[in-house]
């Protein structure tokens, strides 16, 4: 993508935000659209010809720049703006995230999205106990420096919010800003976008649906070096989050709780599975303090973003090869490594069948690395 530091102009950000919001486009996607063609003007250019090869018989929804324009516009009245990846105030943790957003909306301070977080989630109906805690450790962390994260949900999230107003603290949305949610946390969200901050990937008027709650639970975890559960039934939510975190790299903390409490069933099986047991703020703090200023796991191949050829010819490859291709996909996930050495094919030529195909809404990228027939 960019190199961090690298102030892109209005004319190519509106480009970013055109084509991350164009249709089968998501932030692996993005990436190897990037990577492939050197820029977001090149990518949008090659869109059509790429999910027509795919298979596609009318060519991807592309936002127009008018309505780029209008999304900009509307965000910034709004008192927010669009943070790159390639931004200084985009969030480093974020950014190893190997499916990290590549265009954030944000509402308040660049200072909060740069500081070192912690994510703190739990359940919805919490108890008054778990409130409590969510609240002692969300104020001590706070004191301590880190900024904590979590996603302005009702129970566990409202109250370590609120416990963190005075320190730091930043909100995640699962869907637009102007889309608050929950209705009864609005003079809240308020307050956080006001004394920290506000974030969304999602387009500004988006109404969040279910499968958007796990794309919001990967940024809170994304942003944290450590994520901490502190309520969490055996289906909960909070667990997405957990296990995110771990696939991330990041550090997974639990508070015990009684196993007559279904409110505990889900922290109390996090630590049976490894996850590490906390009773006071100060154990988070000790097991995150070695990892401030380090290197973090995660993240792909960075690319420049500046105009030169795409790395595969015009028109793909040729018939054959894309035919090997396609014979060795399956929903099985399968790794790109593979696809190369069994295919005979160069990686730029299977990259540009897989953006094909991905384009045509018939691939899916999955972690590290692997992709799968829809």
């Amino acid at each position: 993508m960019t190199s961090v530091g690298t102030r892109l102009s209005r004319a190519q950000r509106l480009d970013w935000l055109r084509l991350i919001r164009a249709e089968n486009v998501g932030p692996r996607t993005f990436r190897a659209l990037i990577n492939q063609f050197g820029g977001a003007a090149a990518a949008l250019e090659a869109l059509p010809a790429l999910a027509r090869r795919g298979g596609r018989l009318i060519p991807p929804r592309i936002p127009t720049l008018d309505e780029a324009h209008a999304e900009l516009g509307a965000l910034e009245r709004l008192g927010g703006r669009l943070v790159l990846m390639g931004d200084t105030a985009y969030p480093p943790a974020l950014r190893a995230v190997d499916d990290a957003p590549p265009v954030l909306s944000v509402r308040g301070s660049d200072a909060m999205l740069a500081a070192p977080k912690v994510a703190i989630v739990g359940a919805r109906n919490a108890s008054a106990a778990g409130r409590t805690l969510a609240a002692r450790f969300a104020r001590d962390l706070a004191a301590a420096g880190f900024v904590v994260v979590s996603g302005l949900a009702r129970g566990i999230d409202t109250a370590a919010h609120e416990a963190a107003l005075a320190g730091g603290t930043i909100g995640v949305f699962a869907g637009g800003l102007s889309r608050p949610y929950p209705a009864e946390n609005v003079p809240l969200i308020e307050a956080v976008a006001e004394k920290g901050a506000v974030v969304s990937e999602m387009p500004l008027g988006w109404e969040a649906r279910a499968r958007d709650f796990p794309r919001r639970n990967r940024l809170v975890s994304g942003m944290a070096l450590g994520t901490l559960v502190v309520e969490a039934a055996e289906r909960s939510g909070s667990l997405i989050t957990a296990r995110l975190a771990n696939e991330q790299g990041r550090e997974v903390f639990a508070i015990p709780g009684s196993p007559l409490d279904p409110r505990a069933g889900g922290t109390n099986r996090l630590l049976k599975a490894g996850a590490t047991l906390v009773t006071e703020p100060q154990d988070v703090i000790d097991a995150l303090k070695p990892l401030l200023g380090g290197p973090l796991p995660g993240g792909g191949d960075e690319t420049f973003e500046a105009p030169r050829p795409p790395r595969a010819p015009e028109g793909g490859p040729d018939e054959g090869v894309r035919a090997r291709i396609l014979e060795l996909l399956s929903p099985v996930p399968t790794a790109l490594d593979d696809l190369v050495r069994l295919s005979g094919a160069t990686a730029a030529e299977v990259q540009v069948v897989l953006l094909e195909l991905e384009l045509a809404g018939r691939l899916e990228r999955q972690r590290g690395g692997l992709v799968a027939l829809m």
